[in-house]
């Protein structure tokens, strides 16, 4: 039997070359997903465009539910966690996060 390291495995190239990921990070005003997008980032894995946090003055969606009808797959959302007692009014992190992906053709 051959064994395969992890490095090997992961170094083997992709079944279909030209398939990349994009990534579509969105922070919304509640947990409800068609609720208003509130922050956002994004990151290109075709290399076409190298998208920064703050390029843009308007969001690319208005809720998560619009990233959906447009194509994008959602692959998380943040847990519901409750701040602890005398923390509720504290600014932190954005805590409705959504994550999405699209596989689009680099050769396009």
């Amino acid at each position: 039997m051959t064994t395969t390291t992890v490095d090997h495995s992961f170094a083997t190239p992709p079944a279909q070359p030209t398939l990349r990921q994009q990534v579509l990070v969105l922070y919304l005003s509640s947990s409800a997903l068609d609720s208003n997008v509130t922050g956002w980032t994004r990151y290109d894995g075709t290399g076409r465009s190298r998208p920064t946090m703050g390029d843009s003055d308007q969001p690319p969606y208005a809720t998560g539910l619009d990233a959906l009808l447009d194509g994008w797959r959602l692959i998380q959302m943040s847990q519901l966690l409750p701040h602890p007692r005398g923390e509720e009014y504290e600014v932190s992190y954005l805590p409705f996060e959504f994550l999405f992906e699209k596989i689009v053709d680099a050769s396009a």
